[in-house]
């Protein structure tokens, strides 16, 4: 590990510079400094001396997106940037996408709130909690990836449940069939084409 000296140039050596051809192209730069004891700074002008540059469009992890949640709020972009090693461009068109914005004020979730979230996630859309919830959509998909909360696999069609769905839905909508029967909406759809179902035709 590099010994840190403000004064003087610490040589930088053959596993050193091994390891940033290797994780600096991937963006891991934070990687990079905790395992050899240098600053981001001088890890970035190491590769761009070396001509190495980060793939601008790697895919982000499930960890990088936790931290972006966690941090966006009460950083600049340019401190997540350091952190996540990534660049300020692709830090703020992520931020962009998951629907995360500065000066907004930061949800604190009850904990009858993250109750009720894990709850409904296994087998509700994040749109449908949050609406459920009175959150808007953004929060409740930052939760989900904080808690690290999943799917539940899909469960069988029960005799009653596909009797009740061919009873309700040639006259009422998916939703309403859905909250009859306790399933997404999208469940409802999904079956209702595998079974061919159609509406009532009405008379004029």
């Amino acid at each position: 590990m590099a010994k840190r000296n403000k004064r003087t140039w610490i040589h930088w050596s053959a596993d050193e510079v091994k390891l940033v051809k290797k994780l600096y192209p991937k963006g891991e730069t934070r990687q990079i400094a905790d395992q050899t004891g240098r600053t981001l700074a001088a890890i970035k002008q190491r590769a761009h001396d070396m001509g190495l540059k980060t793939r601008r469009w790697r895919l982000w992890s499930a960890d990088e997106i936790k931290l972006i949640y966690k941090l966006y709020q009460n950083q600049t972009a340019q401190s997540v940037a350091d952190i996540l090693g990534r660049s300020l461009e692709t830090v703020y068109a992520k931020a962009l996408s998951l629907g995360l914005r500065k000066g907004t004020v930061h949800h604190i979730w009850s904990i009858r709130e993250e109750s009720l979230l894990k709850k409904l996630y296994p087998t509700n859309t994040a749109a449908d909690i949050a609406k459920r919830i009175g959150l808007p959509v953004p929060a409740v998909r930052g939760r989900v990836f904080l808690l690290g909360l999943s799917k539940s696999r899909s469960r069988a069609w029960s005799k009653k449940e596909l009797n009740l769905l061919r009873k309700f839905y040639p006259s009422k909508t998916a939703r309403e069939v859905a909250n009859k029967i306790g399933r997404t909406v999208v469940a409802v759809q999904t079956r209702v084409m595998v079974l061919g179902l159609g509406k009532i035709k009405q008379r004029l």
